[in-house]
């Protein structure tokens, strides 16, 4: 895997190595072969994550992620699998921006590490670029419940039993 991580706010520290396991992860229990693949990361501010919510969707204010899928691989039936990309076809698989001051924000209330609270936001947002999307209740559903493996299997509790 590819990732190529932009760090705008030092405060993310290290987040290239979040960035890889992360994206690994999801990659690999989809079957998709991670080398293959490449994912940009800006890891910002609320200011700057504000910014691109306001241009790319209308919304006037800060979120904890955001992603710009290279393609559209949604699938066409509510709880179905998208489709993959294919290697050689479709090898940068989009973008991911992340928020530093409300991903700690969200970690703080939630009680849970910013390390598994950030892992947690990039395998969701990597889940995004591969066409999983929460807006219709079976595509929720599917989603979550992968999140929730994915993050299983690198030792982090399910996000959304709390």
């Amino acid at each position: 895997m590819t990732v190529d991580c932009v760090v705008e706010d030092m405060r993310w520290g290290d987040i290239d190595a979040l960035a890889r396991m992360a994206t690994d992860a999801t990659l690999t229990r989809l079957g998709l072969e991670p080398s293959v693949f490449e994912i940009s990361i800006l890891a910002c501010d609320d200011a700057r994550i504000a910014a691109l919510n306001a241009d790319f969707r209308g919304k006037q204010k800060a979120t904890n992620v955001l992603s710009w899928p290279s393609d559209e691989r949604a699938a066409a039936v509510d709880g179905e699998m998208p489709l993959a990309p294919q290697p050689g076809q479709d090898d940068e698989l989009g973008d991911i921006a992340i928020a530093y001051d409300t991903c700690a924000r969200e970690a703080a209330v939630a009680g849970k590490s910013l390390q598994d609270h950030t892992i947690h936001l990039l395998v969701h947002g990597t889940l995004h670029l591969l066409g999983f999307d929460h807006e219709r209740d079976r595509d929720a559903t599917l989603m979550e419940g992968l999140e929730t493996e994915i993050l299983g299997k690198l030792g982090i509790s399910d996000p959304y039993s709390e």
